[in-house]
């Protein structure tokens, strides 16, 4: 990716630590443990990110949280982060309602090189929670469908109760410029789509190595056998993309949380081509 990574602010402020203030909008329950929120800058402002950034999410008198932003910039005010209940911030937001103030400080970090993309086919995988930021991603691409080669997106989850953004899918699948393909680790006897790791999907797939960008989120066990299938299509280590959200804390670069090798992810991240994580002893498995 071109370019050295700037750490992004929509204005200037006091200090990066103070966050503004946003209302929630909307909540959407997706599944027994995953919330989509919707939220609403409180000065009326756009958050202006770039697909793959983060914002630092805080409730009042519980903590703060980095968190994927999950919303597409061509979508207008409102921004969405998808959310897993897992601990005390997460908890306390999901006890919010409808109009509540919560903090937000970001948009932070290097997002998808879209400017690369434009003109390229793109091959997007996600594993698990990886959908939620390519959602951003993907809503992009197809706001700016004109702008962009063939769009492929391969999907792999744990069974079929995780998978996200099942209306959305719905609504993917039935347009005739993207082929998107959906696996799952164990299949319910209803199930009657793919059944394995994300890399069956890759059998009968075409790809152009010369004209191809693969854009990869997931858990990291999965970078390694995805990487490898990529390259074996041959497609250049400075062509592959991915996202490493990795044990981000301050979201600038001062606590040290995310650090790999003098590597700062929350800055110089989260998103990386293969050929710059490859040279991070600690950041591939």
């Amino acid at each position: 990716m071109s370019g050295a990574p700037t750490l992004m602010h929509r204005r200037l402020k006091p200090s990066p630590f103070l966050p503004d203030l946003a209302e929630i909008v909307r909540k959407d329950h997706l599944t027994s443990t995953e919330t989509l929120y919707q939220l609403r800058l409180a000065d009326g402002s756009e958050l202006g990110h770039t697909p793959g950034q983060f914002v630092e999410l805080s409730v009042f008198g519980v903590g703060e949280a980095p968190l994927s932003i999950s919303s597409s910039p061509t979508r207008g005010e409102a921004f969405e982060v998808c959310i897993r209940r897992v601990g005390d911030v997460t908890g306390s937001l999901e006890r919010l309602g409808l109009g509540a103030q919560i903090g937000v400080r970001g948009p932070f970090g290097r997002g998808f090189p879209l400017d690369e993309m434009r003109g390229q086919d793109v091959l997007i995988i996600a594993g698990g929670l990886g959908i939620v930021p390519l959602r951003s991603l993907i809503v992009n691409l197809l706001d700016e469908r004109g702008d962009f080669g063939d769009i492929t997106v391969l999907y792999g989850t744990k069974d079929p109760s995780f998978l996200l953004f099942k209306d959305e899918i719905t609504r993917w699948e039935a347009r005739d410029d993207v082929d998107l393909r959906i696996t799952v680790d164990l299949a319910e006897p209803s199930w009657k789509g793919s059944v394995g790791p994300v890399t069956t999907l890759f059998r009968r797939l075409t790809i152009d190595p010369k004209r191809t960008v693969p854009v990869m989120v997931g858990p990291p066990v999965m970078f390694k056998h995805v990487v490898k299938q990529v390259l074996a299509c041959g497609i250049p280590e400075d062509r592959i993309i991915l996202s490493l959200e990795r044990r981000m804390k301050c979201g600038i670069g001062e606590c040290g949380h995310c650090q790999i090798n003098g590597v700062y992810v929350c800055q110089d991240g989260p998103v990386f081509t293969y050929a710059e994580l490859k040279r991070l002893e600690e950041a591939m498995l």
